[in-house]
Protein backbone atom coordinates (compact mmCIF):
# COMPACT_ATOMS: atom_id res chain seq x y z
CA UNK A 1 0.00 0.00 0.00
CA UNK A 2 3.20 2.26 0.62
CA UNK A 3 4.42 1.72 -2.20
CA UNK A 4 1.13 2.53 -4.14
CA UNK A 5 0.55 5.63 -2.11
CA UNK A 6 3.71 6.66 -3.19
CA UNK A 7 3.20 6.44 -7.13
CA UNK A 8 0.42 8.56 -6.58
CA UNK A 9 1.57 11.32 -4.38
CA UNK A 10 3.57 13.86 -6.25
CA UNK A 11 6.12 15.01 -3.85
CA UNK A 12 6.08 12.29 -0.99
CA UNK A 13 4.74 8.85 0.49
CA UNK A 14 1.97 8.53 2.89
CA UNK A 15 1.29 4.95 4.78
CA UNK A 16 -2.01 4.50 5.31
CA UNK A 17 -1.79 1.38 7.77
CA UNK A 18 -1.56 3.55 10.50
CA UNK A 19 -2.77 6.97 11.28
CA UNK A 20 -0.68 9.26 9.39
CA UNK A 21 1.97 11.48 11.44
CA UNK A 22 1.67 15.15 11.71
CA UNK A 23 4.70 16.56 10.34
CA UNK A 24 5.23 20.07 11.12
CA UNK A 25 6.89 21.41 8.00
CA UNK A 26 4.44 19.82 5.42
CA UNK A 27 0.78 19.65 3.89
CA UNK A 28 -1.12 16.89 2.32
CA UNK A 29 -2.77 17.76 -0.40
CA UNK A 30 -5.66 16.26 -2.35
CA UNK A 31 -6.37 18.23 -5.57
CA UNK A 32 -9.36 18.14 -8.58
CA UNK A 33 -7.30 21.21 -9.64
CA UNK A 34 -5.04 20.58 -12.44
CA UNK A 35 -0.61 20.93 -11.71
CA UNK A 36 -0.37 23.73 -13.89
CA UNK A 37 -2.37 26.36 -11.94
CA UNK A 38 -2.45 24.76 -8.18
CA UNK A 39 1.60 24.15 -8.11
CA UNK A 40 2.72 27.76 -8.60
CA UNK A 41 0.56 28.70 -5.19
CA UNK A 42 2.22 25.98 -3.40
CA UNK A 43 5.81 26.85 -4.52
CA UNK A 44 5.40 30.35 -2.96
CA UNK A 45 3.36 29.06 -0.25
CA UNK A 46 6.14 26.75 0.71
CA UNK A 47 8.70 29.95 -0.08
CA UNK A 48 7.36 31.76 2.44
CA UNK A 49 6.05 29.26 5.44
CA UNK A 50 8.62 26.84 5.06
CA UNK A 51 6.30 23.97 4.51
CA UNK A 52 6.08 22.07 1.87
CA UNK A 53 3.01 20.37 0.16
CA UNK A 54 2.70 16.47 -0.72
CA UNK A 55 0.14 16.61 -3.49
CA UNK A 56 -2.12 14.25 -4.83
CA UNK A 57 -3.75 14.98 -8.49
CA UNK A 58 -6.60 13.12 -9.63
CA UNK A 59 -9.72 14.51 -12.06
CA UNK A 60 -12.72 12.68 -10.00
CA UNK A 61 -12.56 10.47 -6.49
CA UNK A 62 -10.83 12.13 -4.01
CA UNK A 63 -13.16 13.22 -1.92
CA UNK A 64 -15.16 9.18 -1.98
CA UNK A 65 -11.19 8.18 -1.58
CA UNK A 66 -11.35 10.18 1.49
CA UNK A 67 -14.04 8.59 3.13
CA UNK A 68 -13.16 5.35 2.10
CA UNK A 69 -9.51 6.00 4.40
CA UNK A 70 -11.79 7.08 7.49
CA UNK A 71 -9.39 8.50 10.62
CA UNK A 72 -6.60 7.01 8.69
CA UNK A 73 -6.57 9.07 5.63
CA UNK A 74 -3.45 11.26 5.02
CA UNK A 75 -5.04 14.10 3.55
CA UNK A 76 -5.03 18.19 5.05
CA UNK A 77 -7.04 20.09 2.37
CA UNK A 78 -8.76 18.98 -0.64
CA UNK A 79 -8.78 21.95 -3.06
CA UNK A 80 -11.96 21.04 -5.48
CA UNK A 81 -14.47 22.34 -8.19
CA UNK A 82 -18.00 23.08 -8.06
CA UNK A 83 -20.45 23.30 -5.52
CA UNK A 84 -21.52 19.84 -5.17
CA UNK A 85 -18.33 18.65 -4.73
CA UNK A 86 -17.41 21.14 -1.32
CA UNK A 87 -20.98 20.20 -0.20
CA UNK A 88 -20.43 16.70 -0.53
CA UNK A 89 -17.49 16.62 1.35
CA UNK A 90 -19.20 18.10 4.08
CA UNK A 91 -22.16 15.74 3.98
CA UNK A 92 -20.00 12.94 4.00
CA UNK A 93 -18.71 13.35 7.63
CA UNK A 94 -14.60 14.05 5.82
CA UNK A 95 -14.35 17.97 7.21
CA UNK A 96 -14.07 19.93 9.78
CA UNK A 97 -14.45 23.83 10.69
CA UNK A 98 -11.90 26.48 9.22
CA UNK A 99 -10.16 28.05 12.02
CA UNK A 100 -8.47 30.77 10.35
CA UNK A 101 -10.16 34.16 10.38
CA UNK A 102 -9.35 35.03 6.60
CA UNK A 103 -12.59 33.19 6.17
CA UNK A 104 -14.60 36.31 7.08
CA UNK A 105 -12.66 37.73 3.86
CA UNK A 106 -15.04 35.75 1.92
CA UNK A 107 -18.50 36.92 1.55
CA UNK A 108 -21.08 34.90 3.21
CA UNK A 109 -22.98 33.40 0.24
CA UNK A 110 -19.71 31.66 -0.83
CA UNK A 111 -18.43 30.13 2.23
CA UNK A 112 -20.19 27.24 4.86
CA UNK A 113 -21.96 29.14 7.50
CA UNK A 114 -20.28 26.19 9.99
CA UNK A 115 -16.79 26.80 8.09
CA UNK A 116 -16.55 23.23 6.93
CA UNK A 117 -15.85 24.84 3.35
CA UNK A 118 -14.98 28.09 2.05
CA UNK A 119 -14.68 29.07 -2.36
CA UNK A 120 -11.36 30.38 -2.90
CA UNK A 121 -12.35 31.79 -6.69
CA UNK A 122 -15.65 32.38 -9.04
CA UNK A 123 -16.33 31.20 -11.95
CA UNK A 124 -19.23 33.11 -14.06
CA UNK A 125 -21.28 31.00 -16.75
CA UNK A 126 -22.08 34.06 -19.44
CA UNK A 127 -23.16 34.25 -22.60
CA UNK A 128 -20.87 34.41 -25.22
CA UNK A 129 -22.58 36.29 -28.15
CA UNK A 130 -21.34 36.67 -31.77
CA UNK A 131 -19.77 40.02 -32.58
CA UNK A 132 -21.08 39.83 -35.95
CA UNK A 133 -24.84 38.84 -35.45
CA UNK A 134 -25.93 39.94 -32.02
CA UNK A 135 -26.62 43.99 -31.35
CA UNK A 136 -27.96 43.31 -27.81
CA UNK A 137 -25.30 44.56 -25.04
CA UNK A 138 -27.54 43.60 -21.97
CA UNK A 139 -29.57 40.29 -21.28
CA UNK A 140 -31.10 38.74 -18.56
CA UNK A 141 -31.78 34.87 -18.73
CA UNK A 142 -35.48 35.07 -19.20
CA UNK A 143 -34.51 36.71 -22.47
CA UNK A 144 -32.76 33.49 -24.00
CA UNK A 145 -36.86 31.92 -23.69
CA UNK A 146 -38.45 34.80 -26.00
CA UNK A 147 -39.11 33.71 -29.36
CA UNK A 148 -36.36 35.93 -30.90
CA UNK A 149 -34.05 33.61 -30.07
CA UNK A 150 -35.25 30.50 -31.76
CA UNK A 151 -32.79 28.73 -33.19
CA UNK A 152 -29.61 30.72 -32.14
CA UNK A 153 -28.75 29.17 -28.92
CA UNK A 154 -26.03 26.57 -28.00
CA UNK A 155 -24.71 25.16 -24.95
CA UNK A 156 -22.86 21.55 -24.07
CA UNK A 157 -25.14 19.08 -22.61
CA UNK A 158 -27.46 20.02 -19.39
CA UNK A 159 -26.39 17.34 -17.39
CA UNK A 160 -22.81 18.69 -17.16
CA UNK A 161 -22.00 20.17 -13.59
CA UNK A 162 -21.84 23.69 -15.02
CA UNK A 163 -25.22 23.58 -16.22
CA UNK A 164 -26.71 21.66 -13.28
CA UNK A 165 -25.21 24.64 -11.29
CA UNK A 166 -27.28 27.44 -13.57
CA UNK A 167 -30.38 25.44 -13.40
CA UNK A 168 -30.20 24.79 -9.31
CA UNK A 169 -29.60 28.53 -9.21
CA UNK A 170 -32.73 29.17 -11.30
CA UNK A 171 -35.17 27.15 -9.15
CA UNK A 172 -33.50 28.42 -5.91
CA UNK A 173 -34.19 32.04 -7.54
CA UNK A 174 -37.49 31.08 -9.32
CA UNK A 175 -38.71 28.26 -7.88
CA UNK A 176 -39.53 24.75 -9.67
CA UNK A 177 -42.63 25.79 -11.99
CA UNK A 178 -40.80 28.87 -13.10
CA UNK A 179 -37.94 27.44 -13.77
CA UNK A 180 -39.48 24.28 -15.80
CA UNK A 181 -41.17 26.89 -18.32
CA UNK A 182 -38.02 28.90 -18.41
CA UNK A 183 -36.03 25.69 -19.65
CA UNK A 184 -38.60 24.22 -21.75
CA UNK A 185 -38.59 27.54 -24.06
CA UNK A 186 -34.60 27.42 -23.63
CA UNK A 187 -34.59 23.80 -24.76
CA UNK A 188 -36.64 24.67 -27.79
CA UNK A 189 -34.57 27.80 -28.66
CA UNK A 190 -31.50 25.35 -29.10
CA UNK A 191 -29.85 25.53 -32.93
CA UNK A 192 -29.01 21.83 -32.35
CA UNK A 193 -28.97 18.98 -29.52
CA UNK A 194 -26.43 20.42 -26.86
CA UNK A 195 -22.73 18.41 -27.54
CA UNK A 196 -19.33 19.53 -26.69
CA UNK A 197 -17.81 21.66 -24.48
CA UNK A 198 -17.77 24.88 -23.59
CA UNK A 199 -14.83 26.06 -26.01
CA UNK A 200 -16.99 24.02 -28.62
CA UNK A 201 -19.72 26.49 -28.19
CA UNK A 202 -17.79 29.16 -29.01
CA UNK A 203 -16.63 27.80 -31.69
CA UNK A 204 -19.90 27.10 -33.36
CA UNK A 205 -20.64 30.67 -32.56
CA UNK A 206 -17.33 31.42 -35.74
CA UNK A 207 -19.30 28.50 -37.82
CA UNK A 208 -22.43 30.22 -37.71
CA UNK A 209 -24.31 27.22 -36.14
CA UNK A 210 -25.47 29.54 -33.53
CA UNK A 211 -25.08 33.46 -32.13
CA UNK A 212 -25.52 32.79 -28.18
CA UNK A 213 -23.54 30.44 -26.45
CA UNK A 214 -23.54 29.66 -22.16
CA UNK A 215 -20.21 29.19 -21.43
CA UNK A 216 -17.94 29.77 -18.38
CA UNK A 217 -15.64 33.10 -18.75
CA UNK A 218 -12.40 31.74 -18.10
CA UNK A 219 -12.54 29.87 -21.25
CA UNK A 220 -12.08 33.48 -23.61
CA UNK A 221 -8.97 33.82 -21.80
CA UNK A 222 -7.89 30.36 -22.19
CA UNK A 223 -8.79 30.72 -25.90
CA UNK A 224 -7.26 33.85 -26.45
CA UNK A 225 -4.21 32.71 -25.09
CA UNK A 226 -3.48 29.18 -26.82
CA UNK A 227 -0.71 29.14 -28.02
CA UNK A 228 -0.60 24.83 -28.98
CA UNK A 229 -4.01 24.94 -30.14
CA UNK A 230 -3.99 28.78 -32.18
CA UNK A 231 -7.23 28.08 -34.07
CA UNK A 232 -8.73 28.36 -30.40
CA UNK A 233 -7.74 32.67 -30.38
CA UNK A 234 -10.05 32.91 -33.56
CA UNK A 235 -13.07 31.36 -32.07
CA UNK A 236 -12.68 33.25 -29.01
CA UNK A 237 -12.48 36.77 -31.25
CA UNK A 238 -15.88 35.52 -33.09
CA UNK A 239 -17.67 36.45 -29.42
CA UNK A 240 -17.79 39.04 -26.86
CA UNK A 241 -18.83 38.59 -23.28
CA UNK A 242 -22.62 39.41 -21.86
CA UNK A 243 -22.83 38.84 -18.03
CA UNK A 244 -27.14 37.75 -17.64
CA UNK A 245 -28.64 40.23 -15.41
CA UNK A 246 -25.94 42.38 -14.74
CA UNK A 247 -28.57 45.25 -14.30
CA UNK A 248 -30.83 42.58 -12.34
CA UNK A 249 -29.67 40.51 -9.24
CA UNK A 250 -26.31 39.35 -10.80
CA UNK A 251 -24.78 36.60 -12.16
CA UNK A 252 -24.90 32.69 -11.81
CA UNK A 253 -21.45 31.66 -10.25
CA UNK A 254 -20.18 28.39 -9.30
CA UNK A 255 -16.41 28.36 -7.36
CA UNK A 256 -13.18 26.83 -7.29
CA UNK A 257 -12.71 26.07 -2.88
CA UNK A 258 -11.56 24.10 -0.30
CA UNK A 259 -12.45 22.07 2.88
CA UNK A 260 -10.03 20.80 5.62
CA UNK A 261 -10.09 17.21 6.14
CA UNK A 262 -12.09 15.89 9.49
CA UNK A 263 -8.77 13.59 10.60
CA UNK A 264 -5.94 16.18 9.31
CA UNK A 265 -2.78 15.12 10.80
CA UNK A 266 -1.31 18.17 9.69
CA UNK A 267 -4.24 20.25 10.60
CA UNK A 268 -2.56 23.69 11.69
CA UNK A 269 -0.62 23.37 8.32
CA UNK A 270 -3.70 22.66 6.44
CA UNK A 271 -5.65 26.29 8.00
CA UNK A 272 -2.08 28.05 6.80
CA UNK A 273 -2.75 27.03 3.42
CA UNK A 274 -6.13 27.70 3.35
CA UNK A 275 -5.62 31.25 4.49
CA UNK A 276 -2.70 31.91 2.24
CA UNK A 277 -4.99 31.11 -0.64
CA UNK A 278 -7.39 33.58 0.36
CA UNK A 279 -4.59 36.29 1.22
CA UNK A 280 -4.37 39.08 -2.00
CA UNK A 281 -1.34 37.53 -2.71
CA UNK A 282 -2.83 34.14 -3.73
CA UNK A 283 -5.90 35.93 -4.70
CA UNK A 284 -3.80 37.48 -7.82
CA UNK A 285 -2.37 34.19 -8.52
CA UNK A 286 -5.70 32.84 -9.10
CA UNK A 287 -7.31 35.66 -11.24
CA UNK A 288 -3.75 35.57 -13.59
CA UNK A 289 -3.61 32.15 -13.46
CA UNK A 290 -7.06 30.77 -14.75
CA UNK A 291 -8.98 33.98 -15.95
CA UNK A 292 -11.06 33.52 -13.02
CA UNK A 293 -12.25 35.96 -10.07
CA UNK A 294 -11.33 36.31 -6.95
CA UNK A 295 -13.25 35.43 -4.35
CA UNK A 296 -11.69 38.19 -1.94
CA UNK A 297 -13.98 41.71 -3.27
CA UNK A 298 -10.99 43.60 -2.39
CA UNK A 299 -8.75 42.13 -4.94
CA UNK A 300 -9.38 43.21 -8.81
CA UNK A 301 -9.46 40.30 -11.53
CA UNK A 302 -6.36 40.49 -14.14
CA UNK A 303 -6.64 43.01 -16.79
CA UNK A 304 -7.67 40.70 -19.14
CA UNK A 305 -10.71 39.62 -17.94
CA UNK A 306 -11.87 42.95 -16.78
CA UNK A 307 -11.64 43.70 -20.14
CA UNK A 308 -15.43 41.57 -20.34
CA UNK A 309 -16.59 43.68 -18.56
CA UNK A 310 -18.03 43.73 -14.46
CA UNK A 311 -18.73 40.87 -12.90
CA UNK A 312 -22.11 41.62 -10.73
CA UNK A 313 -22.34 38.13 -8.57
CA UNK A 314 -25.34 36.65 -7.71
CA UNK A 315 -25.54 36.63 -4.35
CA UNK A 316 -28.03 33.47 -3.59
CA UNK A 317 -25.96 30.93 -0.86
CA UNK A 318 -24.56 28.38 -2.69
CA UNK A 319 -25.86 26.36 -0.17
CA UNK A 320 -29.12 27.07 -1.55
CA UNK A 321 -28.17 26.53 -5.09
CA UNK A 322 -26.62 23.15 -3.88
CA UNK A 323 -30.14 21.91 -2.48
CA UNK A 324 -31.49 22.36 -5.35
CA UNK A 325 -29.08 20.07 -7.40
CA UNK A 326 -30.51 17.26 -7.70
CA UNK A 327 -33.98 19.16 -8.70
CA UNK A 328 -31.99 20.18 -11.23
CA UNK A 329 -30.95 17.60 -12.71
CA UNK A 330 -34.00 15.31 -12.69
CA UNK A 331 -35.84 18.46 -14.51
CA UNK A 332 -32.85 18.44 -16.92
CA UNK A 333 -33.93 14.74 -17.46
CA UNK A 334 -37.79 15.57 -17.31
CA UNK A 335 -37.09 17.66 -20.43
CA UNK A 336 -34.50 15.69 -21.92
CA UNK A 337 -32.99 18.73 -22.47
CA UNK A 338 -29.97 16.70 -24.53
CA UNK A 339 -32.22 15.48 -27.62
CA UNK A 340 -32.43 19.30 -28.13
CA UNK A 341 -35.58 21.40 -29.71
CA UNK A 342 -39.12 19.45 -29.55
CA UNK A 343 -41.58 22.06 -31.15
Amino acid sequence: MRAALAALLVTAAVATSAPALAQSTEVNVYSYREPGLIQPLLDQFAEETGIKANVLFAGDGLIERVASEGELSPVDVILTVDIGNLVNAKELGITQPIGTGALERVPEAFRDPDGHWTALSLRARVFYASKDRVTETALTYEDIAKPEWKGRLCTRPGDHVYNIGLVANRIAVWGLDKTRTWLTAVRDNLAEPPTGNDRAQVKAILSGTCDLAIANTYYMGLMLNNEEEPEQKQWAAAARIIYPDAEGAGTQVNVSGAVLSKHAPNGQNGEKLIEFLLSDEAQLLYANGNYEYPVVPSVAPSELVASWGTLKADQTPLTEVAAHRAEAAALIDELKFNEGPQD
